[in-house]
């Protein structure tokens, strides 16, 4: 009950990664997207809980995850043109990769509490991934036809995901301790990268309408 209760208190910016991976997906292979996304970021994040005890202790994976992070969170609020004329197939895989990947780097909170609460017990942190599987795969449907709807919304999960990439950047343990003394500097940075990445996103979509509209 703890894992999965982690598993939904945590895993609303999941559901925000599956929903925009998928969004521009044809509708007939959207759900699947969804799915096998969401299974696939599970499967990865179960391993994952196994193994993150000694990954932590690696210096630099978080500095390197919240880089990633950045170009992830930009290139999910590029908007794809020509849907129509990408195979079903090639636009489902790089969707399920997206999730995949962006989950595996925005999953380390939720992997430390899940190792946490399992207390060595890999077969527990097992049954509870399965068991929040379906909630996590509604929410991310939900998420998609918010975003199809309001159009908004794709720069708020965004928002999101390049706010966990400016505070996994100034927590890695390297560094922690210099930027939790400059809490100004590490709070600049952070939103650096959250606007940063906001604006950009916002200007090279501003950039292709008018390409498209001459």
């Amino acid at each position: 009950m703890g894992i999965v209760l982690i598993d939904l208190v945590l895993g609303g910016d999941n559901a925000i990664v599956i929903g925009m991976a998928c969004r521009n997906l044809p509708d007939k292979v959207r759900f699947k997207g969804i799915v096998l996304g969401t299974i696939g970021a599970v499967a990865f994040r179960g391993i994952a809980t196994v193994a993150i005890v000694w990954l932590m202790t690696v210096n630099y994976v978080m500095l390197i995850g919240g880089v990633a992070l950045i170009f992830i969170g930009c290139k999910l609020m590029i908007k794809e043109e020509g849907q129509s004329d990408v195979k079903a197939a090639d636009s489902l895989l790089r969707a399920v990769i997206t999730v995949v990947a962006a989950d595996a780097i925005m999953g380390i909170d939720n992997i430390l509490a899940v190792a946490g609460v399992a207390h060595g017990h890999p077969i527990m942190v097992v049954i509870g991934l399965c068991i929040s599987v379906p909630i996590m795969v509604l929410g991310s449907t939900l998420v998609v036809k918010l975003m199809n709807r309001f159009g908004f919304i794709v720069y708020i999960g965004a928002a999101v995901i390049l706010y966990t990439a400016g505070t996994m950047i100034t927590d890695e343990p390297v560094t922690e301790a210099w930027f939790h003394e400059h809490m100004a500097i590490r709070w600049i940075l952070i939103v650096a990268v959250t606007a940063g990445g906001l604006l950009f996103g916002y200007l090279y979509n501003k950039a292709k309408t008018k390409k498209g509209d001459s």
